[in-house]
């Protein structure tokens, strides 16, 4: 950071490495922009490590969400998780030999984060972690490594919950040092949900508002198991009142899928989306069923009933104070969950503090405070 007596100036590195990193960084970046517009000079470079190719991740999905393109690219690319990890360090170290910077802004917990937050330390460079302290004390998550990973060398924690706070206050990390901003996914979510695009699966399949459920997998203990992935999807479909079933599908499931010949009326399986037309299906839906711990955040922030395939979550506060419910992986949990949906018995919820789009403006007031 600036030395002192010096002017004010700060170059903060911006990490991100896929899709989910771009809708959360996308609020700091926007108050970035506020701060340059009132003559702080504070600049940023976009780093996209380009850990995973989305198809989605289009120059529509920039657009969408009013981001710029990214500044550099790293070109990571797929591979093994050693392999990913190796490319991304050894791509933001020669950048930054090339051209320092003053901090590097990690968010998440994929492996960029954890990759590039380690190469900045190394190098004397400051490093924020945007997301910080959530847990699922699951070690067998990638994600939970890279959050632990990264919360051990990081110099200043941003938080979404006070259980957060808790977490690394557990860890041995001072009060000073941790600051509970709110969340930056859902600033991104409510700048943008008067923008929402029906998507063109509503018309085609006649979607009416509360009449239709949504459903993601993606974790490798729900659609790896093909016995398994069938039998959560039997009991879905069977126990949801011959509603449609939206579901995005990974090209990669859909073939799991065709080849167990999982063949409904009500299923409808479709591509992924892109951010404003897969939030309106989210917005109008009667619940969503998923085993994605963001989305968990989305539906809790426009009070969607929702149901998480998974033994653990590591935002808990989508159940304590949300829409979400924790039905853990075994299939049979699915049909008394779906009765307790149609007679009307899901709880509300609410929206946990600092939930209200100003988490961004918190994140870089701070820093220049910290300057």
């Amino acid at each position: 950071m600036k030395e002192l007596g010096l002017p004010f100036s700060m170059k903060i590195d911006l990490i991100a490495g896929a899709r989910p990193n771009f809708i959360k960084i996308a609020s700091i970046i926007h108050a970035i922009k506020q701060a340059q517009a009132q003559k702080l000079n504070i600049q940023f470079r976009l780093i996209h490590t380009g850990q995973h190719f989305d198809r989605n991740m289009s120059d529509s999905f920039f657009e969408q969400l009013n981001l710029p393109e990214p500044d550099v690219n790293l070109g990571a690319g797929g591979g093994t998780q050693a392999e990913q990890t190796a490319k991304i360090m050894m791509g933001y170290e020669k950048l930054l030999l090339e051209e320092t910077t003053d901090l590097c802004l990690v968010v998440g917990d994929v492996t960029s984060t954890m990759a590039c937050a380690i190469v900045a330390k190394k190098l004397q460079i400051k490093v924020a972690h945007v997301e910080a302290g959530i847990r699922s004390h699951d070690m067998s998550m990638p994600e939970e490594v890279n959050r632990l990973l990264t919360d051990s060398i990081s110099d200043y924690f941003f938080t979404t919950s006070e259980v957060a706070n808790e977490n690394l206050r557990k860890s041995g990390i001072s009060d000073d040092r941790i600051f509970f901003v709110g969340n930056t996914m859902i600033d991104t979510l409510l700048l943008n949900q008067a923008r929402f695009i029906k998507p063109d699966v509503w018309d085609q399949y006649h979607l009416e508002k509360g009449k239709y459920l949504v459903m993601t997998l993606h974790r490798p203990a729900n659609v790896d198991e093909e016995s398994k992935l069938k039998e959560l999807i039997d009991q879905i479909v069977i126990h949801s009142n011959q509603l449609p079933l939206i579901f995005p599908v990974h090209p990669r499931t859909k073939q799991i899928l065709n080849r167990l010949e999982v063949n409904y009326n009500s299923l409808i399986q479709i591509d992924p989306m892109s951010y404003l037309e897969f939030n309106y299906l989210v917005k109008h839906a009667k619940a969503v069923i998923t085993d994605s711990g963001g989305i968990t955040e989305e539906t809790t922030m426009m009070g969607v009933p929702c149901m998480t395939l998974r033994n653990n979550t590591e935002r808990p506060e989508t159940i304590s104070l949300g829409t979400n419910e924790l039905l853990g992986v075994n299939p049979k949990a699915i049909a008394p969950a779906l009765e307790k949906l149609f007679r009307g018995d899901w709880k509300k919820g609410g929206i946990p503090p600092l939930w209200d789009g100003k988490t961004g403006e918190r994140i870089i007031q701070k820093l220049i405070q910290l300057g």
